[in-house]
């Protein structure tokens, strides 16, 4: 054999090794706690369609408290706002995308519940959110809960949020559903219907868009308690350190911050910052 053609069988052979030694080190853009393993990338999976909480704008930039939180975290884990590659997380799908590792964390409105913490983890709660109603800025005659009998319930199409009113609350209370939260708004704002119920971030988050600016009011009845934690997969190391980045955006003003930011325009009266690992029920 050609001592030079061995030669050049040995340097290929060899570059083969590095490059697939170099491939096993790069390993996923998700998994359990690797937090982005190339030291650069961490992929997150937020809302896309909820103003004020994660959404996706026309230019491709991505807004809100949620978007904020996750940012935070990010630089503490080390990482800067370049390295995030932001990943949809609809509600059905975020248990999905965590234990398939296709995202190192996820801050979307998502509540912890005995179900979820089955299959993830969740470190947090960094917000306690409420159901609520939304009114008309000037509407007086809706003070209380049971005022919502007779008057046009609003919430989107697969919501349990207006029968929960209707069952617990106000049983003549007339539902109506619509495809989504800015149609029950353009409704709210033309008199169609009376009030939109969900998550008060959430009404918070319409509210506070720019064409909604002082149109709207939050009637504060705390129906419910929603805890907002940031999911991970089941037994990531990164809750511990997503929790250390939490207490820090709360002691240097940054999670304070967020709120006003991203709420403030709808009069949001939110909670202080609740205590890691504490689930208000």
């Amino acid at each position: 054999m050609n001592p030079r053609k061995l030669t050049k069988a040995g340097v290929a052979a060899a570059a083969a090794v590095a490059l697939s030694l170099t491939a096993a080190g790069c390993g996923g853009d998700g998994g359990n706690g690797g937090a982005g393993a190339d030291g650069n990338k961490i992929t997150v999976g937020i809302k896309y369609d909820q103003p004020g909480l994660g959404l996706k704008t026309p230019d491709g930039t991505f807004t809100g408290f949620d978007v904020d939180v996750a940012t935070y975290v990010a630089k503490e884990l080390g990482h800067d706002p370049g390295d995030i590659e932001w990943k949809e997380a609809k509600s059905a799908d975020r248990e999905t995308l965590l234990q398939r590792g296709d995202v190192d964390f996820i801050a979307a409105t998502y509540s912890i519940n005995d179900e979820r913490a089955e299959k993830v983890d969740f470190a947090g709660p960094y917000l306690l959110a409420h159901q609520d109603v939304l009114i008309r800025a000037d509407d007086t005659s809706i003070t209380k809960p049971s005022d919502l009998n007779n008057k046009k319930l609003c919430s989107v199409t697969g919501s349990t949020s207006a029968q929960n009113v209707k069952t617990r609350l106000a049983p003549q209370a007339q539902l109506q559903e619509y495809g989504g939260y800015s149609e029950c708004l353009t409704g709210l704002e033309n008199g169609v219907v009376d009030a939109l119920t969900t998550d008060d971030s959430i009404l918070a988050g319409y509210a506070a868009q720019d064409e909604f600016k002082g149109k709207f009011k939050l009637a504060g009845f705390k129906l419910s308690n929603e805890n907002y934690g940031i999911g991970v997969q089941k037994g990531s190391e990164l809750k511990a350190r997503i929790n250390t980045a939490l207490e820090k955006m709360v002691a240097d003003g940054s999670w304070d911050a967020a709120v006003k930011k991203n709420f403030g325009p709808a009069d949001y009266k939110n909670e202080p910052a609740p205590k890691i690992g504490t689930i208000v029920k």
